[in-house]
C-alpha cells in the first residue's frame, strides 16, 4: 500500500460512484492523495492506512467514522463525520439537533440516498442526495484538523485533503448545508 496523488491512472475494476468522486474533487480543483487496499469495514481496520495517509506530514491524519442515523419514525436521515476514536452518544446529538430516538439507520436507506453500503459511508456520498434527503452534521474536533480522510463511496481505497477543501468547495459543490455539533 502506499499514498498516491490524485486518481487511479486507468478506471478498470473501480466503481462509477467511485469514478464520480475523483471527477467531483478534480472539476473542483482539489489536491488529493489516494491509497487502495484491502476492503476495510470498521476503523479499527482503518489502523494501517491512517499510518500511510499520515505519511509525509507533522500531524497524524485519520479516517473519521461516518454513522448513518436516522429518527424513529425513518423521515428524517443523518450523515454524523466524528473523530474514530470518540465515543458516540445518541442522547448528546439528539439534544443538540432537536431528535429524539436516532439509531442507525437501515442500509436501503443508505443505498437510496447515497448510493453507499455499509462499511462503505463517506461524506462523499451526498454528491448523490440530489433531493437533500440527508443532513449533514459535523463534530467541531474534525473540522479542527489540517487534513481529511475518508473513503470515495467504497471501501478499498482512502483520500486525504485538507478540510480547508472539505468545507469551502466539497460540501457546498454537493449542495448541503452542514451543522457542527460538539460531541
Amino acid at each position: 500500500m502506499k499514498l498516491v496523488d490524485g486518481r487511479p491512472d486507468n478506471n478498470e475494476g473501480r466503481k462509477d460512484k467511485e469514478i464520480r468522486v475523483y471527477d467531483l474533487l478534480d472539476s473542483l480543483g482539489i489536491s488529493y492523495q489516494r491509497i487502495d487496499h484491502e476492503e476495510a469495514m470498521t476503523m479499527e481496520a482503518c489502523g494501517e492506512i491512517d499510518r500511510i495517509l499520515s505519511s509525509g506530514l507533522e500531524k497524524n491524519v485519520a479516517i473519521c467514522k461516518n454513522l448513518f442515523l436516522c429518527n424513529r419514525q425513518e423521515t428524517e436521515f443523518y450523515l454524523l463525520l466524528i473523530p474514530g476514536d470518540k465515543p458516540f452518544k445518541t442522547k448528546d446529538l439528539s439534544a443538540q439537533i432537536g431528535s429524539s430516538r436516532l439509531s442507525f439507520a437501515k442500509p436501503e436507506y443508505m443505498e437510496k440516498y447515497l448510493d453507499i453500503t455499509p462499511g462503505s459511508v463517506s461524506v462523499m456520498g451526498l454528491m448523490n442526495d440530489k433531493d437533500k434527503n440527508v443532513q449533514l452534521l459535523i463534530d467541531e474536533d474534525v473540522l479542527a484538523d489540517e487534513y481529511f480522510a475518508c473513503h470515495p463511496c467504497i471501501n478499498t481505497s482512502s483520500l486525504r485533503f485538507q478540510t480547508s477543501d472539505l468545507v469551502d468547495k466539497v460540501i457546498p459543490a454537493m449542495g448541503h448545508d452542514p451543522k457542527t455539533v460538539k460531541l
